[in-house]
């Protein structure tokens, strides 16, 4: 969702910067385009690293001996937080 955020934002603000050519008086169509792109950036790279954050691996060993024939087992579980 982060991402899809932050490219709407940055291609809003494109379109204000460079599509648009009208003025307002009361507002800078240009630095509002400008500051829209630059939120628009900090937002992808910011979902990109929480994406990375939610991939990590948790692997558990356990080691144990069978009280019947006195083997030892081992469990080994693997699993992958997020998605």
């Amino acid at each position: 969702m982060s991402l899809g955020f932050g490219i709407f934002l940055f291609v809003v603000g494109a379109i204000l910067v460079w599509a648009l050519n009208f003025s307002v008086d009361w507002i800078d169509l240009d630095l509002v385009g400008y500051i829209l792109m630059g939120a628009g950036v900090v937002i992808i790279i910011l979902g990109i690293v929480l994406i990375t954050r939610k991939r990590s691996t948790v692997s558990t060993t356990r080691s144990l001996n069978d009280p019947v024939n006195g083997e030892q087992v081992t469990r080994r579980e693997d699993s992958t937080d997020g998605l």
